[in-house]
């Protein structure tokens, strides 16, 4: 199983501030922030050194 790192936040804003920490401390964001069905909004990051994922164009 990889090693993933996750934000959740109440604001799109306070999630892509905790991703961009995330990136500050070395780590290649896969998942930008979403809207989750459930209110919140989520971001993924994983260690440097895996080649890093990308997202479908349209979203």
């Amino acid at each position: 199983m990889a090693i993933r790192y996750g934000v959740q936040a109440d604001s799109e804003e306070e999630c892509a501030e905790g991703l961009a920490r995330l990136v500050d401390a070395g780590m290649i964001p896969i998942m930008l922030p979403k809207y989750l069905s459930d209110g919140r909004w989520m971001a993924r990051a994983v260690p440097q050194g895996r080649p890093p994922v990308r997202e479908p164009a349209d979203r």
